[in-house]
């Protein structure tokens, strides 16, 4: 019995509403889950800290709908720790508005994540909340978990700690506009930031940089497409998004705030969502060398597989004819990410205890990981409280939910592609 029509094939409206059915995204919130949203307030100073005189700012994509993160920096003052940096990133609280075991978490928890197709979203919260008390907007009181840390001049955490506070955000940047403010091309908004800021973020992130390349991280460079689409619906141009360094800025940033609330949960010896990447499987990794060997590349295999052989090949292969192969085969070789309770590190960063705690507005992992944090720190009532759900369980559903999610959007991308080649045949 049919039960909807998506639309014509053709029509390009239709491509992502056929993946998201054939992915079986949910896609409606339930009546009381709207209530609950629609019927959120601010949330009150109370026992927050008060951050709102510091310019944190929020760094995203010139296309995001929703700011979940927001950050600042300055040079460490303490003698002890010269050419040292503290950092705060400020991520919005949604434990605060999403209690566990209500309507609003019953849904989320169901989707687990936000999914991005190029021409809509399905968000994991509704819009009151995902664009409204839980995104960070300029000007605008937010509640927010905050990971103040502190990092030596090479890029190693030194210390850190976790509190509720309210932020005002100073302003919404995007990556190119952060960048070229860098490079000596401010425009109004930056130029109004106070004096030192925007250097400091740099400082702070070329530090973590040289941790990261001490430590060895997998340095796989596979461009993402980005479908360029007209008023109704269709493929005008498909391009590659750019690479700056202020994305490599924010992503240092947040793995930094992720691996101090990973070693906080462990302290207080709190149930934690890992998230864990385990080393390349025997049977793919064989695959990978004999392709490899196929093109005249030799695994410089040793006892233990590390990322820095990976990229050891990957700057082989670069700028050769073969670099997009490579990058993509070695991908195909990894071990797939997961979320769970049993810690086994994360190969791909490099890292020996890791998980989500920067995006709880379109990732459950992360939302599980503050109310265990809040929980821990006796920060509010909000947290895990005494019947913690199932971490197994609950981080077999979350891995699902991030598989369905990947696959409806590289679908999606295919689709459009596919559609925009048609008529370029030859």
């Amino acid at each position: 019995r049919v039960t909807e029509h998506l639309g014509n094939i053709d029509d390009p409206n239709s491509i992502s509403l056929l993946a998201i059915h054939a992915n079986f995204i949910p896609t409606q919130f339930s009546d009381a889950a709207l209530a609950q949203a629609d019927a959120a307030q601010p949330a009150a100073l109370d026992k927050r800290t008060d951050l709102r005189a510091l310019p944190l700012v929020t760094i995203d994509g010139v296309d995001a709908h929703d700011f979940d993160d927001a950050v600042w920096a300055e040079a460490d003052g303490d003698p002890t720790n010269p050419g040292g940096w503290h950092i705060l990133v400020a991520i919005a609280d949604v434990a605060h508005y999403v209690r566990h075991g209500d309507a609003l978490d019953h849904d989320a928890r169901e989707r687990g994540n936000s999914v991005y197709f190029p021409d809509r979203v399905v968000p994991m919260l509704p819009e009151a909340l995902s664009n409204g008390w839980c995104s960070l907007v300029p000007e605008e009181d937010r509640p927010c978990l905050v990971a103040h840390l502190w990092i030596d001049s090479g890029g190693r955490l030194r210390r850190h700690r976790f509190s509720r506070a309210v932020i005002c955000s100073a302003a919404r940047l995007t990556y190119s506009q952060i960048q070229a403010a860098m490079d000596g091309r401010a425009d109004d908004t930056t130029a109004a930031l106070p004096q030192g800021l925007i250097a400091s973020l740099y400082g702070a992130y070329e530090a973590l940089a040289r941790q990261r390349a001490k430590r060895g991280t997998l340095e796989l460079e596979i461009p993402e497409r980005r479908i360029e689409l007209a008023d109704d619906g269709t493929v005008t141009g498909i391009s590659e998004r750019e690479r700056l360094v202020s994305h490599k800025l924010i992503e240092e940033f947040m793995i930094t705030a992720n691996v101090a609330a990973a070693e906080t949960l462990e302290k207080h010896h709190a149930p934690c969502m890992y998230r864990i990447h385990d080393q390349p499987g025997a049977e793919k990794f064989n695959t990978l060398v004999q392709v490899l060997r196929s093109i005249n590349l030799r695994f410089a295999r040793g006892q233990v597989i590390k990322p820095s052989q990976f990229n050891q090949i990957l700057s082989k292969a670069a700028n050769t004819p073969h670099a997009h192969m490579v990058n993509l085969i070695v991908l195909r070789s990894q071990a797939q990410a997961e979320y769970g309770p049993d810690n086994i590190g994360h190969f791909g960063l490099g890292l020996r205890r890791y998980c989500h705690f920067t995006s709880p507005i379109r990732r459950y992992p992360d939302l599980i990981v503050h109310r265990a944090l809040i929980g821990a720190l006796k920060l509010g009532d909000d947290g895990l409280g005494d019947s913690p759900p199932d971490l197994a369980e609950a981080g077999e559903h979350l891995s699902m939910t991030e598989r369905r999610a990947v696959a409806a959007e590289r679908d999606t991308i295919d689709r459009f592609s596919a559609q925009y080649l048609a008529d370029r045949v030859g």
